[in-house]
């Protein structure tokens, strides 16, 4: 009985990745541009599930008044660390089976299931990426404190994203404001901004959503994506977040290569192309570290999403990834 070997199969892997690079090139350059390196994404090649950094903890009490009158003794200052702990979350790619046939009949060449599929499976990680990134940033600064780094209006007169809401919103981060550099929020948030500047008037707000979809962000620019984890549908109505980030407040890393693997398989009234791959990437939010005891090596969604899994690692809430609002789509 004749047995087909690997040597004998037309393995496609080059399509795939010629497809997959190019279009998620594309898809982090433009984030990470168009962000100013508040959404990270990059690759470095790391071991093991997490990724530890170490830092020295700022001293608040640093400088102090000096009392001319006594020679007694100064309480001595400890200087400490602390660290940054990202987590590695693991993919699967497929896997995917396509006869061989069906492109045979449409025209075109079985490898082109390889070029497209690379292309779909490129923007589907780089949102996957995203999803994760921004989950676990927008429950880690809703946990971390709250108070000073959230401004939750849904109980208040005006309970929808408006210009209003998001000055206060970057009000929490005081003389420090400077360092939010971008916001990032749903498409009904952005539209309930925009509606608002129509309604109030404000300087150029009605021609640029009509001429280029843009609504002055006071000097930040905007990061449109219906991510769910940009909205808690547990809440009555859907409350939505909207995330004023630093620079590097959220971090997406490529730390295991894409590994991709196709094989034809017969045996069955048709050859098939069987396409499956994997790869690894770690999520870090700035001054937060994962809680590796709690949250555990390789989380799913609900422990991603969990804010007690992320704990504050800095000492000054400036040094976090940013700020949130809390708020619901208008009515």
């Amino acid at each position: 009985m004749a047995t087909s070997l690997a040597s004998d199969f037309k393995v496609y892997q080059e399509q795939f990745f010629g497809g997959m690079t190019e279009t998620l090139q594309q898809a982090t350059d433009v984030m990470n541009e168009a962000s100013r390196g508040a959404i990270a994404m990059a690759t470095e090649r790391l071991k093991g599930d997490y990724e530890y950094e170490s830092f020295f903890k700022s001293l608040s009490t640093l400088v102090s008044r000096q009392d001319i009158t006594s020679t007694s003794a100064a309480t001595a200052l400890k200087l400490t660390q602390d660290e940054i702990i990202r987590v590695k979350l693991h993919r699967k790619i497929g896997p995917v089976e396509v006869t061989r046939k069906a492109f045979l009949q449409i025209g075109e060449a079985p490898e082109l299931a390889s070029f497209v599929l690379g292309q779909q499976t490129a923007q589907a990680v780089a949102e996957n990426m995203l999803n994760a990134g921004l989950l676990a940033a927008r429950v880690a600064l809703v946990t971390a404190n709250s108070g000073a780094v959230m401004n939750d209006v849904t109980g208040g007169a005006s309970t929808s994203c408006t210009h209003k809401n998001l000055m206060r919103t970057l009000q929490k981060f005081g003389d420090k404001q400077s360092r939010i550099v971008a916001w990032v929020m749903h498409s009904t948030n952005w539209f309930d901004l925009g509606v608002d500047g129509v309604e109030n008037q404000i300087d150029s707000i009605a021609a640029d959503i009509i001429r280029v979809l843009d609504v002055p962000g006071m000097g930040r620019p905007f990061i449109v994506t219906d991510s769910p984890s940009l909205i808690a549908t547990a809440d009555t109505p859907d409350s939505y977040f909207v995330l004023g980030l630093t620079e590097m407040g959220l971090q997406a890393i490529f730390t295991e290569d894409q590994y991709i693997t196709t094989e034809e398989v017969t045996g069955g009234e048709q050859i098939i192309n069987r396409i499956q791959g994997e790869y690894a990437f770690n999520v870090g939010v700035k001054g937060f570290k994962w809680d590796v005891g709690n949250g555990g090596a390789n989380p799913d969604d609900t422990a991603l999403g969990t804010g007690t899994n992320w704990d504050k690692a800095v000492t000054s809430d400036k040094d976090l990834a940013g700020v949130v609002l809390k708020c619901v789509a208008a009515a």
